[in-house]
């Protein structure tokens, strides 16, 4: 059988693993570690890996990382082929969230020093839609930062996504203002808004180490008022937030079991006045050993690498490609990311294609 030749200069090293697998044992090597290609045949076959599977993935070690990359871009290309999907954030409301959100540069219960505004107004989340639809982007979320959204809040929000919608009917929206009730969740859908974002953050086991102000099934309950009104969800976490190996998992099979459409997987930016400022960045194996757990635990979702990715990954930014099949560009809430016309070169010098809104 003829090998699968992979994209890019990237995938010129993952070419040369694919070639000298070709001939080795289908299920275990002989050290006796899980063979990521074996792995990655079950779920392409339509099995769900174990926990204890999923575990092994995160604990992979730097030798195994080519492999394992080379495994996880078997399943995306399954999926989404060689498309990423470019997604913008527009932060409507920034600060003076009630929340306690230890991570959180936005929360009014820590000095972090960013600029704090009300809603912005309706042309103003137009005229970013505009700016995203010239960026090439897929999706266009809107942000508020705040416990849930108040009256005042959802008639812009709502006014703005009708007038998007008018001008951009084939560009996606997503709308991303705190915890949700059905009644508010249904006004967003009939304005036109297609997907609802509220991270779990992370498991459900370490959630009250993280926030104090409301509870893990709070999110929970978000999602699940999205779901009930027929909105597609966004739903992911933050990694590097003190969390085990065993937590990171524990998220992914959690957002697997909430049937949700996209997640975000972040890696924590520390930012300087909240209680996790001076936590360490991650590297950039850690970042892709658990983009390709989350591949393999979520095959046909789409993954996304969301906020951290320039500061954790650095000059290794183009191997997420590999699992992971949407970014985030022009950066993010109150911190700044590539530039799209960056992200675009990286894309097409890793192999890839920017998946175009028609």
């Amino acid at each position: 059988m003829a090998l699968q030749m992979y994209p890019g200069v990237v995938g010129e090293l993952l070419n040369e693993i694919d070639g000298r697998n070709a001939g080795a044992s289908v299920s275990m090597r002989a050290s006796n570690d899980i063979d990521w290609q074996w792995l990655a045949g079950r779920v392409i076959d339509g099995e769900r890996i174990t926990k204890a599977e999923a575990l092994s993935i995160v604990e992979c070690s730097p030798n195994e990382l080519l492999d394992l990359l080379h495994a996880a871009f078997r399943i995306r290309q399954v999926y989404f082929g060689r498309d990423v999907h470019l997604h913008v954030l527009r932060n409507a409301r920034s600060g003076s969230c009630p929340e306690d959100c230890r991570f959180c540069s936005q929360s009014s219960a820590y000095n972090t020093g960013i600029t704090d505004y009300p809603i912005q107004t309706v042309e103003s989340l137009v005229e970013g839609a505009r700016a995203a639809k010239a960026a090439g982007a897929a999706r266009y979320c809107m942000v508020t930062a705040t416990r849930g959204p108040s009256k005042k809040d959802l008639d812009v929000i709502c006014e703005a996504v009708e007038t998007i919608k008018g001008e951009y009917p084939e560009l996606e929206l997503c709308t991303s203002l705190g915890l949700l009730n059905r009644k508010k969740a249904q006004r967003l859908k009939d304005a036109g808004v297609d997907r609802y974002n509220h991270n779990l953050e992370t498991s459900a086991a370490h959630f009250a180490n993280l926030v104090q102000t409301h509870g893990y099934e709070d999110r929970v309950n978000t999602i699940q008022a999205a779901h009930d009104v027929g909105m597609e969800s966004c739903c992911g976490g933050i990694v590097g937030m003190g969390e085990t190996l065993a937590d990171q998992v524990d998220l992914a099979f959690a957002l697997r079991d909430l049937g949700v459409a996209s997640i975000p997987v972040n890696f924590l930016d520390p930012r300087p006045g909240t209680p996790m400022g001076d936590c360490d960045r991650l590297t950039p194996h850690q970042c892709l050993v658990t983009l390709a757990m989350f591949r393999f635990v979520n095959p046909t979702r789409d993954i996304r690498v969301a906020g951290g990715r320039e500061v954790n990954l650095g000059s290794m930014q183009a191997f997420a490609l590999y699992p992971a099949n949407s970014i985030f560009t022009e950066g993010y809430l109150t911190t700044s990311g590539n530039e799209h016309s960056n992200d675009h070169t990286m894309i097409k010098e890793a192999g890839f294609n920017v998946l175009e809104v028609l």
